[in-house]
């Protein structure tokens, strides 16, 4: 049987570790070439050997999502090898986000978040159009948070984010359709990785006692629904918010 994603170029943002490795390791378990992205450039080799060693043909680009010539750059450098079929728009400020109140909420962490959760995004977006475009198919997925869905309390500057996030989503959809472009969203629960590691026990007492599904999340919880999305399976899909949490929120 063919493999969902055999033959396709997707590039995975905020790739060298959690939520984003076990996405690109997945993708590339379906037959993806992989472009894998991050700040985080020693991380990076490291998942991208790991793959490699597992069969998989990867590329990498060490880029920045708080600078804008950083992203051009990358997607130039990414330009270089031919279309992308498909963008995972997964990088993002996780860890040292929460604990306060809004009352209380650092002003300068605010708009570091915003600058990389959302402006981030949306300048990858822009940048990876023409090559989205060029593959006649492309998928964009924007990773979001079901702490919008629900509104988490301590958390402004991510809640607020991932709320922009999935606005964002459904603009896009809107305006890159004509360009025959897929935009989604996935809102994915607490989950157990690195980035969710500064989380007070509590918080994840509260999730289980609240998901349908009586257990902790995982990454491969989430890359299911990321590999349908970057499928032909989803070609008539756009402009949808997918929350994945155990039922802890419905939407």
């Amino acid at each position: 049987m063919p493999r969902m994603l055999a033959d396709k170029r997707i590039l995975v943002t905020g790739a060298a570790r959690g939520l984003g490795r076990s996405i690109a390791t997945a993708a590339a378990s379906e037959g993806a070439q992989l472009v894998i992205s991050d700040i985080l450039g020693k991380e990076l080799d490291a998942t991208a050997d790991a793959l490699r060693q597992n069969g998989a043909r990867v590329e990498t680009q060490v880029i920045d999502q708080a600078d804008p010539t950083s992203i051009e750059s990358g997607m130039a450098r990414i330009a270089e090898s031919g279309r992308l079929d498909g963008l995972v728009n997964n990088a993002a400020i996780a860890t040292g986000v929460g604990g306060t109140t809004l009352m209380d909420y650092d002003q300068d962490l605010w708009d570091r978040v915003m600058t990389v959760n959302v402006r981030g995004a949306w300048l990858m977006t822009r940048a990876a159009v023409p090559l989205l475009e060029a593959s006649g198919n492309g998928r964009i997925i924007n990773l979001a948070s079901d702490t919008a869905l629900w509104g988490a309390p301590k958390l402004m500057a991510y809640v607020a984010s991932k709320g922009a996030v999935i606005s964002m989503t459904r603009s896009m959809a809107r305006e890159l359709g004509e360009r025959h472009i897929c935009v989604n969203a996935v809102a994915p629960g607490l989950t157990h990785c690195e980035a969710t590691e500064y989380v007070p026990q509590e918080r994840y007492d509260f999730y289980a006692q609240g998901r349908a599904l009586k257990r902790e999340q995982q990454p491969d919880d989430v890359d299911g629904t990321i590999l349908y999305l970057l499928s032909d399976w989803s070609k008539f899909v756009t402009g949808q918010v997918i929350p994945v949490n155990g039922g802890f929120v419905f939407n």
